[in-house]
C-alpha cells in the first residue's frame, strides 16, 4: 500500500490568484504542497485552517500584513495569531524564525559576492517593522537609512528601535496611539487613514528616486514606476518569474530575493518553507536554531541575487574641488557677475570671504559607465578656498572644511572621496583627513603619476623628434622638476623604465640622493644625474616633468629649453603660467593628468573637455568602478605597485589618455604640426653662446 505524501498548507489572506496544489521534492520527502488565498477575509481564514489541520503536517499562515497594503485587509495585525490559534494540535508557523536567518544572510551574501556594495547606501525602507532584521544588518554598512512609510509605524523614527529601552518606550506611544484608533469603528476609520495613506505613499515615492536601495515586499511597491525603481537596489521576498519580469521593466537592476526558491513550478515564502521543515522533523511547530542550520544547507536553500536587466553595480563618489585663482572665482553665480565689474581690490576681499564659506555641491556627475558594465555617479563638492587663501591659514583651517565636505559626500550616499588640485597637498597630503573623514579618502597621486607618462609618452610620439622605440623607451633625456614629491618621485621611477637618462632636480638634497640611490637599485645601470636647480642641463632635455606645486613660484626658465621638448606640467596649480607657454611656441607643453572617463558623462564644466577629467578625479572614478573603497593614496609617499595598479584598473574600466591639452586648451594634429615646424626651424639656427663660452 503507497503511503500518502504529507500535506503542508499555506493559509494566506492575500489573494487566491496564487493558489496552487502541487507535489513537491524537499529533504528527500515528497511533498502535497496547497496554497489557500482569502483576499483578506479573516473568518474564511480561521476556517481554512480548522479545515486543514486535521490532515495536514505543517500550516503556514501568512498575508496578514501583506494584505494592509492593496487593502484588502484592514483589520488589526493581531488577526495572525487569531488564524494560527484554529490549528489546534497542528504544527502552524508564520515562518518568523527562518525569516530572520534569510534576511540577514542575503545582506551578508550581496557583500561577499560585491565587497562594499551597500556601504554608505542611501537606503529607504517601505512598510513596517517586519524588515526590521533586514534595517539592523544594513546598519553595519550605512548610516544613510530612511524608513519612508511612517503610518505603519505610527510616526515613530526608527531609531526608537536600535536601543530596547528606547524601543520599549516606542512601543508603549504605538500601542496607546493604536488603542485609540481600535476604538473608532472600521467605516469610519479606514476613509480616515485613507488621506494619509495616499501621502506616505506619495513620500515613499519621492525618497526612492533618491535612494540607491529599497527593502520592501512586492505588493509594496504598488504604484512605483520606471521614474521610482530605475537603477535601484531592491531587496525583496518571494520573487516569482512573472514579479522578476515586472521589476525588468520598471528598471531594477538587482533584486535580492531573501527566500529561497527550492521548486521549479511554484513560487513559496519563507513561511511555507519553515512549515516544511517542521513536517520533515515530525515534531512542534518551534525549530531550534541546529534544526534550521542543517535543513538550510542540507536542502541547499541560500538568498538568490538576480540581475533582471543584467549584470550592473552602480558605486557613487564625490571629489572636492576649489577655484585655483580669482578667475576661478567667476565660475559660479553671484561672483560670475561680481568679478566682472568689481575692481581687483575688491575681488581680493571677496577671495579671502570665500575661503571661509561652506562647502557646496558644484555638479552631480552621471553616465560613467565601464565596459564592464560597473556603474559611477558622484557629486564635486566644492571647498571656497584658492591655493594663496590655503597656504595663508594652517592646514588645520583648510582640514575643517575638506572634513566638512566628507560629511556633505557621506549624506550624498558617495562611498568614496577624491580630493583635488591644492586639497591633496595641504598639511600631510590627506593622512589627517583619511583618518577623520567618515568614508575613505584618496588624493589621486598615484593615477596623476603614471599619467603624467602616460601622456608625455604620448606627445614626444606625435612630436616625433626624440626616438621612441616600439616598446616605448625613450632613447634621450628626461628631467623630473620637483623630484622628491608625491608625484615627482614616482614619475622619475617611471621614466627609469623607459630607459631614458634622468636628471632628478630638488632642493631637497638627501632624499635626493636617496631617490638616486632607490633608481640606481631598481634598474642597474640607469644613467641618473641629481641637481638642486634645473638650470644648467635645461638645453639637452627631451622631455620635462614638472611636479613641484609651488603655487605660482617660477621653476624653470622656458626660454633655456630645447626647441621641440616636451613639457608634462602635473603640478596643480600649474608650474607653467599661459604667459611662460606663450613665449616658446616651439615648445610643446602639456598638462598631463587628464584621463578620459567611459561612457556619456554629465557634468558640469571643469574646464576641460566633455568626457574628460583630471588623473586625480579619474583614480576616485576608477576604485568607485572597482568597488575598491579604501583610502588608495594618502600621504607624500606614493607606493610604486598601487601606481603600477592604479594604471591597470583603469584599463580595465576603459579609461583612455584623453586629447593632449595645453593651458589654451586642446592641441590639434595641426598645433602639433606647427610646434614641430617651428622647433626643426629653431634646431637649424645656430646655437645661442652662453655666458663666458670660450674666454
Amino acid at each position: 500500500m503507497t503511503r500518502k505524501a504529507p500535506v503542508v498548507v499555506n493559509v494566506s489572506l492575500m489573494g487566491p490568484e496564487w493558489d496552487h496544489d502541487t507535489m513537491v521534492t524537499f529533504l528527500g520527502t515528497r511533498f502535497r504542497l496547497v496554497r489557500r488565498g482569502t483576499g483578506g477575509d479573516v473568518d474564511a481564514a480561521c476556517a481554512l485552517v480548522r479545515e486543514w489541520a486535521p490532515k495536514a503536517a505543517a500550516i503556514a499562515v501568512t498575508g496578514v500584513r501583506e494584505a494592509h497594503v492593496p487593502g484588502l485587509h484592514t483589520g488589526e495585525l493581531r488577526a495572525r495569531e487569531r488564524v494560527m490559534a484554529e490549528a489546534g494540535s497542528t504544527p502552524v508557523t508564520a515562518g518568523t524564525e527562518l525569516l530572520e536567518v534569510l534576511q540577514e544572510w542575503a545582506v551578508r551574501r550581496v557583500e561577499t559576492e560585491m565587497p562594499g556594495y551597500f556601504t554608505n547606501a542611501r537606503t529607504v525602507v517601505l512598510g513596517g517593522r517586519h524588515h526590521d532584521r533586514t534595517v539592523r544588518i544594513l546598519r553595519e554598512h550605512t548610516d544613510n537609512i530612511e524608513h519612508a512609510d511612517a503610518l505603519p509605524r505610527l510616526g515613530l523614527p526608527d531609531r526608537l528601535h536600535v536601543n530596547p529601552v528606547l524601543g520599549l518606550a516606542g512601543d508603549a506611544v504605538g500601542g496607546a496611539t493604536g488603542l485609540a484608533l481600535r476604538l473608532v469603528p472600521e467605516a469610519v476609520r479606514v476613509p480616515l487613514a485613507s488621506p494619509a495613506r495616499l501621502t506616505a505613499h506619495a513620500l515613499a515615492r519621492r525618497a526612492a528616486r533618491d535612494s540607491d536601495v529599497l527593502v520592501a515586499t512586492y505588493d509594496e511597491l504598488a504604484g512605483f514606476g520606471l521614474e521610482d525603481l530605475a537603477g535601484k537596489t531592491l531587496i525583496t521576498s518571494e520573487t516569482s518569474p512573472e514579479r522578476l519580469a515586472e521589476l525588468r521593466a520598471r528598471g531594477v537592476d538587482l533584486v535580492v530575493d531573501v527566500t529561497p526558491q527550492p521548486f521549479e513550478r511554484v513560487t513559496v515564502n519563507a513561511a511555507t518553507l519553515e512549515a516544511l521543515m517542521v513536517a520533515t522533523v515530525h515534531r512542534e511547530s518551534t525549530l531550534t536554531h541546529d534544526d534550521l542550520l542543517d535543513m538550510i544547507v542540507a536542502a541547499g536553500l541560500e538568498p538568490r541575487l538576480l540581475r533582471p536587466n543584467g549584470p550592473r553595480r552602480k558605486s557613487r563618489f564625490a571629489f572636492v574641488i576649489h577655484p585655483l585663482s580669482q578667475e576661478h572665482l567667476g565660475n559660479v553665480e553671484p561672483l560670475h557677475t561680481l568679478a566682472r565689474i568689481a575692481p581687483a581690490p575688491v575681488m581680493s576681499l571677496v577671495e579671502k570671504a570665500v575661503a571661509y564659506s561652506p562647502p557646496f555641491t558644484y555638479s552631480h556627475v552621471t553616465g560613467i559607465t565601464s565596459p564592464t558594465g560597473a556603474e559611477a555617479e558622484g557629486w564635486l563638492i566644492s571647498v571656497g578656498g584658492t591655493p594663496h587663501e590655503m597656504l595663508a591659514h594652517s592646514p588645520e583651517f583648510t582640514y575643517k572644511r575638506l572634513l566638512t565636505a566628507a560629511e556633505t559626500a557621506r549624506k550624498l550616499g558617495a562611498q568614496i572621496m577624491g580630493l583635488g588640485a591644492f586639497t591633496k597637498v595641504v598639511g600631510d597630503a590627506g593622512v589627517t583627513v583619511a583618518r577623520q573623514a567618515p568614508l575613505p579618502v584618496t588624493t589621486g597621486n598615484s593615477y596623476s603619476a603614471s599619467g603624467a607618462l602616460w601622456a608625455a609618452h604620448d606627445a614626444l610620439r606625435q612630436l616625433g623628434l626624440a626616438e621612441v622605440d616600439e616598446d616605448g623607451a625613450l632613447r634621450g633625456n628626461a628631467m623630473v622638476v620637483g623630484a622628491t614629491g608625491a608625484i615627482g618621485s614616482v614619475c622619475a621611477r617611471l621614466l627609469a623604465v623607459a630607459e631614458a637618462r634622468l636628471w632628478l632636480v630638488s632642493p631637497e638634497s638627501a632624499k635626493l640622493l636617496a631617490l638616486k640611490a632607490l633608481i640606481e637599485r631598481e634598474h642597474p645601470g640607469t644613467e641618473v644625474h641629481v641637481a638642486a636647480t634645473p638650470d644648467e642641463a635645461l638645453p639637452e632635455m627631451d622631455l620635462i616633468v614638472t611636479a613641484t606645486s609651488g603655487a605660482g613660484k617660477r621653476v624653470l626658465d622656458i626660454m633655456a629649453v630645447k626647441p621641440g621638448c616636451v613639457i608634462t606640467d602635473v603640478a596643480r596649480p600649474l608650474d607653467l603660467s599661459a604667459e611662460d607657454v606663450a613665449k616658446r611656441p616651439d615648445v610643446l607643453v602639456i598638462e598631463s593628468g587628464e584621463i578620459e572617463l567611459p561612457g556619456d558623462v554629465q557634468m558640469r564644466d571643469i574646464g576641460l573637455p566633455k568626457n574628460v577629467a583630471y588623473a586625480c578625479l579619474a583614480e576616485t572614478v576608477v576604485l568607485a568602478l572597482e568597488g575598491r573603497f579604501e583610502s588608495f593614496t594618502v600621504g607624500r609617499n606614493i607606493e610604486w605597485e598601487k601606481v603600477k595598479e592604479i594604471y591597470r584598473l583603469g584599463l580595465k574600466h576603459g579609461m583612455r589618455l584623453a586629447t593632449i591639452s595645453g593651458v589654451n586648451g586642446v592641441y590639434t594634429p595641426a598645433d602639433v604640426d606647427r610646434i614641430r615646424s617651428l622647433a626643426l626651424a629653431a634646431r637649424s639656427q645656430p646655437a645661442p653662446r652662453r655666458a663666458g663660452a670660450g674666454s
